[in-house]
This record gives C-alpha cells, structure tokens and sequence, in this order.
C-alpha cells in the first residue's frame, strides 16, 4: 500500500469523520454551548488517560511488531496474544477501580460528583473499549487498510447517531455519556470486520505472556503513558487556567478551537499512524527511511499548510457551520492555532520516525518538554497577550519540539539506523 493509495483511502474515512463531527458539533453548539464544549473536553482528557492506561498502553507497539513480523505470523500471534491478555487484565481492574470511586472521579475531572452515572457507564463499556482499539492496532499493522477505514467509519457513525440522540435526549449528561459508551459499540463491528480475515481467529487474542514480547511492548507502554498522561494533563491545565483567567466560556472557545484543528488534521494525523508507523518499522535502511520522510513533507505538510490557510480566510463562515454565533469570540485564536498545526505535522513526521525505532528516552523526555512547556507558554502568554495566548504557545512549542525531533531523529537519516528494541 502507498502513501498516496493510504492517503486516499484516509480520505475517505476522513470525509465521513468530518460529516460526522459537523453535526456533533453543531449538536453540541446548540445543545451545551461554550461551558459544555469545556466539560465534554475536560472527559475526553479523562477518557484517554483511562483507556491508554486500561490497555497497558501498547497498541503502538501492537502495530508496530505486526508491521516488523509481516513474515513471521508465529511471532505476530504472540504479539496478539500477550497484548490481548493484559487489555482484557487491565481493562477489568480499571473498570472495577472506577466503578467503585466513580463520584470521586466525577469530582475530580468534571467538578460535579453529580456526574458520577457517567463514570459507571464508562465501567461498563471500558473493556470492549479497549478491545476495539487493540484490534484498530492489529489491523494498522497488518496493513489491511480497507478493513482499518470500514472500522474506523462505522466508529465515527456511532459517534454521530449516538451522541446526537443522547445529547437532544439528556443534554450534557447525554453527551458525556456518549463520549464513554459509543467506541465500545463500535468494537463488534471491527471484530466482524476482523474475523472475516483469514490471518485472524479470536483465540489469537488471549493466552498466555510472552516475556520477550512483553518486555518490548513494555517500552511502548511507556512512551504511550508518557503522552497519555502528559498531554491530557497540560490540556486540563490550560483549561483550568483560562476558565479561571477568562471564565469558562473562554476555556470552552479555546476546546471548540482545537477540536476544529484536530478536525481538520485528520488526513495528515492518520496517514501517520496508519501508513508511516507500520513503514518506517519495517525499513532498516537509512537512505529508505530518509525518502519515506521526504515524501511525507512533500504531501502531508503543504497539505496540512493550505488547509490551515483556509480555515484562516473562511474562518467566520467556518464558525457559522460548526458552532454557534456564541463561538464568533475563537475567530481571535485561529490564526496562531494554524500556525502551530503546520509546526505540529511538520515535527510529528519525525516524532513517528522515533517511534517506530524505540527510540523511547528521547521520545518521552521530549514528550514531558513540550506538554509542560506548553502550560507554562499558556501562563505566560495570555498574562501578555490576553486569550489568543494559549493559541501563541500551541505556536511555540512546536517550533522547539520540531527542533529537538529533528536533531534526535538526524541520525537515523545518516546512517545510523536504531534497530527494534534499542533503548536509545
């Protein structure tokens, strides 16, 4: 599968994915507004935290060792088996956890203990929750690409039916609920998808632990905690910051804006994780690895640029659309959020460079500098700037992230190749 064959099958999923987060949004604008744009944002945080660490945080490196072992179907079923066994283990001791603390859990992220039946709802759900995305994981590594775009679109249809029915239903409530449950539906779909294939069968998934395999994975739980843990935490931080700063409409037209920005990077963010991570794993030569990179620049980030250039020129249209005329205030962060997400795709495409090598010490300190450091932009800059502050310092920070991806992953380029399950 190519680049331009991956990117266009991406595309397709992408233009579901879009239609469907238009009508959420436009749902979810008339329905909860700026402040529940703020606490469907400040769940979501939750939601990733609690799933990477339900899973054991190894679906990266599930797609990878599928991807590296493509000739080897002995060693990728290890790989399934003993990725398997810890989804399901941690899964269940997670779902259990929040069950039991789940009105402390409710006051500690959505600042109400009255939004603790969320929680159970999302107990419930955790464990076909995480199963989903460890066969999404399997199917990325096996490069079954058609089968990975029918999943993810019949994913992204459930997120539109279901939370648009529970949010006209119940409000937030609905939505939040929503958010916990709809993944979990999607998971049969995926599994039909997945038994249909003749390199799978369902006692792939579960036995015994390999030790090796385990020990591997292990270095893609920690980079993938590291970015589970650190990046909804900066995001809750900033949140907290500007609702405190700016009140909790601001907060809430800074989550529309990023949730447009994540929209819109859509194409360029799956292209990386379904195309380039199972790639650049199996490519040991440094001369291949080099022109699979220069092919992405040349597709991924011009792409991502005009893309960004249009929302900019369109961006009170755009807002008229996909929000509501109480968001018209976002205007004012658009423009340095485009700027950062060009950085962003730019420095990603070596930050996977990275990942597909281990190269997990440099990755998660990286990780740490740029979440951190982005908090700490935020405080800084809306102390100046006001507001569009925070978009100022989503700016920044990529530009020094990319610089320290850049001179991390150089090497790699030169020569140099990390091989699988290097410590570097």
């Amino acid at each position: 599968m190519t680049l331009i064959k991956t990117s266009l099958l991406n595309g397709i999923a992408v233009i579901v994915k879009m239609l469907a987060l238009l009508g959420i949004n436009k749902i979810l604008a008339i329905y909860v507004g700026p402040a529940g744009y703020a606490a469907l944002g400040q769940f979501q945080n939750a939601v990733q935290m609690i799933t990477t660490f339900a899973s054991g945080a190894i679906n990266t490196g599930v797609t990878k060792y599928t991807a590296e072992y493509h000739e080897r179907p002995e060693q990728q079923r290890l790989v399934w088996r003993t990725a398997g066994s810890i989804t399901v283990l941690g899964s269940v001791l997670t779902a259990i956890v929040i069950a039991v603390f789940n009105k402390q859990l409710a006051g500690w992220f959505l600042n109400s203990q009255a939004y603790g039946g969320v929680f159970l709802w999302f107990s419930l759900a955790l464990v076909l929750f995480a199963l989903n995305t460890l066969l999404l994981a399997i199917l990325n590594g096996k490069k079954e690409i058609v089968l990975y775009t029918i999943a993810t679109i019949s994913g992204n249809v459930f997120a539109l039916v279901v939370t648009g029915l529970m949010v006209i239903a119940y409000g937030l409530y609905g939505a939040l609920v929503a958010l916990a449950i709809y993944q979990s539906l999607a998971f049969f779909v995926t599994l039909y998808l997945c038994r249909k294939a003749d390199w799978f069968q369902l006692n792939y998934l579960f036995g015994s632990f390999d030790k090796h395999v385990l020990l591997n994975l292990s270095k893609f739980t920690l980079m993938a905690l590291t970015s589970a843990i650190s990046v909804p935490l900066s995001h809750m931080f900033v949140r907290e910051h500007l609702g405190g700063a700016f009140g909790w409409a601001a907060a809430g037209y800074w989550e529309a804006t990023w949730r447009m920005s994540s929209a819109y990077l859509i194409v360029a963010t799956t292209t990386l994780s379904v195309y380039f991570l199972p790639r650049l794993s199996e490519l040991q030569d440094a001369s291949a690895l080099k022109a699979e990179i220069f092919a992405g620049y040349k597709l991924i980030l011009p792409l991502s640029m005009v893309c960004g250039l249009a929302i900019y020129v369109f961006r009170d249209l755009i807002i008229s659309l996909l929000f509501a005329a109480e968001f018209y205030p976002m205007r004012d962060l658009i423009a340095w959020q485009m700027i950062g997400d060009s950085l962003k795709i730019g420095s990603w495409l070596l930050a996977y460079l990275m990942l597909s090598k281990t190269m997990f010490k440099r990755f998660m300190l990286f990780e740490v500098i740029s979440t951190s450091g982005f908090v700490l932009l935020t405080y800084y800059f809306t102390a100046q700037l006001g507001l569009y502050g925070v978009a100022v310092a989503h700016a920044v920070i990529y530009f020094i992230y990319w610089i320290l991806v850049g001179l991390a992953a150089m090497p790699l380029m030169k020569g140099t190749v990390v091989s699988a399950g290097s410590n570097v």
